[in-house]
């Protein structure tokens, strides 16, 4: 695959426009699908589920809101019998700044963890990578990961809203033979002392954790993974004779 076409101003500037005419729609599209999920109903949590904070302390899911109205839990993938967290969720919360937490508490909205590793796993990994402003609670013991299914096994076979069936039909695989985990995002809403339950995402939906993929997606060369298309873009990049487009 080759490097894009080197082109005049004029030309770039009017395929810039064409493609700006997609980008807008693509912002309608975002802000329309934005509406119909905050229009999603929502389910009151009735199960009392008991977290250990940082602080080593017992805490309940309305505690994790910390006085706020909303709560977003990042589901980070740190299993007990790891002893370092998940490498892409932690490369996802090395971008999060102190700053990132303000602006949500602005809005009225804390961000927490959540992870299923004993509290001293966590903290002493939350500690190496200096991730400090960030609440962090385990789940250890508690049904929370797996009732939120991103704690997959024989008895939650599913993820991202489809079976294990469902992922078959398609040639994929879900394993199940032995528990595993899986990223995700739930939110939460308060209302007078009642917790509910309005949103989850899972798999590529929180790529959205750091952003750093967002920025490189404006870039010639993209987030760089095999996935991609074009095809080959980033061999061409790192070629010592790079092959642009005639």
């Amino acid at each position: 695959m080759t490097l894009p076409k080197i082109t005049s101003r004029d030309e770039w500037l009017a395929a810039r426009k064409e493609l700006l005419v997609q980008e807008k729609e693509l912002t309608r599209r975002r802000d329309a699908l934005s509406t119909a999920r905050r229009n999603l109903p929502m389910v009151e949590i009735e199960k009392d589920y008991r977290f250990t904070g940082p602080d080593g302390g017992e805490h309940r899911l309305i505690d994790l809101f910390e006085g706020r109205r909303q709560l977003i839990i990042y589901h980070f993938m740190f299993p007990p019998e790891w002893d370092e967290g998940c490498p892409s969720c932690s490369a996802g919360i090395d971008e999060l700044s102190p700053g990132f937490l303000d602006h949500l508490h602005t809005r009225d909205t804390t961000y927490a963890m959540v992870s299923r590793a004993p509290i001293e796993k966590l903290m002493a990994w939350r500690e190496q990578k200096g991730w400090t402003h960030i609440p962090w609670y385990s789940a250890n013991g508690i049904e929370f990961n797996h009732d939120f299914a991103v704690t997959i096994d024989d008895s939650q076979q599913s993820y991202n809203y489809r079976t294990k069936a469902e992922f078959e039909a398609l040639g994929q695989q879900l394993d199940t033979s032995k528990p595993s985990e899986g990223p995700g995002d739930s939110c939460f809403l308060q209302v007078d002392g009642r917790v509910f339950h309005t949103y989850s995402q899972y798999a590529r939906g929180t790529e959205s954790t750091g952003g750093s993929y967002y920025f490189l997606d404006l870039t010639a060369l993209g987030r760089q993974e095999e996935w991609e298309e074009p095809k080959g873009r980033t061999e061409s990049a790192r070629s010592n004779t790079p092959d642009f487009a005639s």
